[in-house]
């Protein structure tokens, strides 16, 4: 009962802790991504009705089917209306719970570790100082914020909250299996994980990859494989498997449907092997050193030599955890754990033109790094109290602070960014100053009427434009036209104009041109700018 009560506490504290930290999303606004779709503009979340209900669950939603995401969105509504304050804080309670139950499911994992790890585990200070530690790590690191502040990404802190829950299940159903008597309790569970990994794939369709991971932990540490139950473990994963194989062609038919798939020609698979090489090595590194982290991580639109070697790192290190499977399980437990849900979000299974890399992609893969990280700072515990006792009080105790606290203050860094699009495009130009983030902040400037600020970053973002000959730069003469139009500077807005007209004639930049010449007198010109907009200019959805 008492090692039950610290579990409690360890599981308990972790999640408190992170709420307090995640609190201060609460002062942050909608998102510009996605939020007027899912939430400020999307009529289906304004009513709780039959009607509604049928429609989310049988019915694609953004090419997507997730109607448990909606239906979470609907409630908030329900008692929020379009204060984000109430989102955020849904948002920010379920990534709590998330992270008690990683500390709970890594308390079930290290039951099945070898008997090395026996002092640690009899240890009543330091196994729930260590599964504490566990979810901290899990919980504050820098890389769950846009899961968490992002309230679109609902889908990620409750594809989590399910999954995480299937595989306790899964483990619960194991260890029941196991005893004599149990099969019933042992049946149960295995129903209860079958129906909360399908309720996952309600809220995002990436764990399909689930199964597979499944698989991995019955290798280790439940060494089920060694067992000789290799077919039982393989009927165990039909109903999972199943699902997901009807998921993942639900999601190439939607992206098909909607020509969001990157074709063979257009993105070849030596390119995209090495996008998706790169792209795990970033991870990587971002998980360990979560220094310089942007919203939009750009990788440019040519391979470069760097991409290579840092695929040939990945594949080396993959490589080696497959021929120490014997002598170090652990390393290839964790990184297969880490790498298969990672696969469906990988340019292998590119479904649009944007390659990037994104902070919310590591939230489920994260988890067995963060584990493994808790039991090696424990292990570096043990083995130097046996040797310089002295110096294992200080230091890693003084290593783990430093670890947490600067977790801690960056996650508290990067929460404020998502506060409005001024705060998240002004930290992506003092990381990585795009062309599209000078265009966005522009925009934003220009909406709430700081034309000058808008005028420089339209500018700015023109020149980068101009540089690469992108074929949508009449997009930003357009804004630019207007900014300057409400400026006064009428001549310059001509110019702008004129210049988006070259490049895509719309009525409504006519007749915007035909405002400015007015303003200066030139009736004549205004008239036939008017006349070629026509009597009634449509407007442009995206101006």
């Amino acid at each position: 009962n008492s090692a039950r009560k610290r579990l409690l506490l360890a599981a308990c504290s972790a999640g408190l802790i992170c709420l307090l930290v995640y609190l201060r999303s609460l002062w942050c606004g909608f998102s510009e991504f996605d939020d007027p779709n899912y939430i400020v503009n999307n009529p289906l979340i304004k009513s709780l009705d039959e009607k509604t209900l049928l429609k989310i669950f049988t019915e694609p939603f953004l090419e997507a089917w997730i109607p448990l995401t909606l239906l979470t969105f609907i409630l908030d509504y329900h008692f929020w209306g379009l204060n984000p304050t109430g989102y955020h804080l849904t948002n920010s309670l379920l990534h709590a719970v998330n992270t008690v139950l990683v500390v709970l499911l890594a308390e079930q994992l290290l039951q099945y570790l070898p008997i090395i790890f026996e002092p640690i585990r009899n240890n009543k200070y330091l196994y729930p100082a260590m599964l504490l530690l566990i979810g901290l790590i899990f919980g504050l690191h820098p890389m769950r914020v846009e899961s968490v502040v992002w309230i679109s990404e609902r889908k990620d802190v409750l594809n989590g909250l399910l999954l995480l829950s299937s595989i306790i299940f899964y483990l619960r159903y194991v260890q029941n299996k196991s005893f004599p008597g149990k099969n019933i309790a042992a049946r149960r569970d295995y129903c209860i994980s079958v129906g909360l990994f399908i309720l996952s794939l309600m809220a995002k369709q990436v764990g399909v990859i689930l199964p597979a991971v499944l698989m991995v932990i019955d290798w280790y540490p439940l060494g089920r494989f060694r067992k000789g139950e290799i077919i039982t473990i393989l009927l165990e994963k039909i109903p999972y498997f199943v699902f997901s194989f009807a998921v993942v062609f639900l999601t190439i038919f939607l992206a098909s449907k909607g020509q969001r798939m990157i074709t063979i020609d257009e993105f070849p698979i030596y390119a995209r092997c090495l996008v998706s090489g790169n792209s795990v090595y970033e991870y990587c590194r971002y998980l360990i050193f979560p220094i310089g982290l942007v919203p939009v991580f750009a990788m440019g639109d040519t391979i470069q030599v760097s991409f290579i070697v840092k695929s040939g790192v990945v594949i080396a290190f993959t490589c080696f955890c497959v021929a120490s499977v014997k002598k170090w399980p652990l390393f290839g437990a964790v990184w297969f754990s880490f790498l298969l849900p990672l696969l469906p979000v990988l340019a292998f299974m590119q479904a649009s033109d944007d390659t990037s890399i994104a902070s919310r992609y590591t939230y489920l893969p994260s988890v067995a790094p963060s584990i493994a990280a808790g039991i090696l700072l424990a292990v570096g515990y043990v083995s130097l109290t046996n040797k310089r006792p002295g110096l294992a009080r200080i230091l890693i105790p003084s290593l783990v602070i430093v670890l947490i606290t600067s977790y801690s203050v960056i996650t508290l860094q990067l929460i404020p960014v998502w506060k409005d699009p001024e705060a998240f495009w002004t930290r992506q130009i003092e990381i990585q100053p795009l062309g599209r983030a000078y265009s966005f902040r522009g925009k934003y400037y220009m909406s709430i009427g700081r034309y000058n600020d808008a005028l420089e970053d339209l500018s700015t973002a023109l020149s980068i434009a101009q540089q690469v000959e992108r074929a949508d730069n009449y997009i930003l003469f357009a804004y630019r036209g207007a900014t300057l139009q409400s400026l006064g500077l009428h001549e310059k807005a001509i110019n702008d104009f004129t210049a988006a007209i070259n490049l895509s004639p719309h009525p409504l930049y006519y007749y915007m041109r035909g405002c400015s010449l007015k303003a200066l007198g030139r009736v004549a010109e205004a008239e036939e700018s008017f006349r070629l907009a026509g009597p009634n200019p449509p407007p442009i959805d995206w101006f």
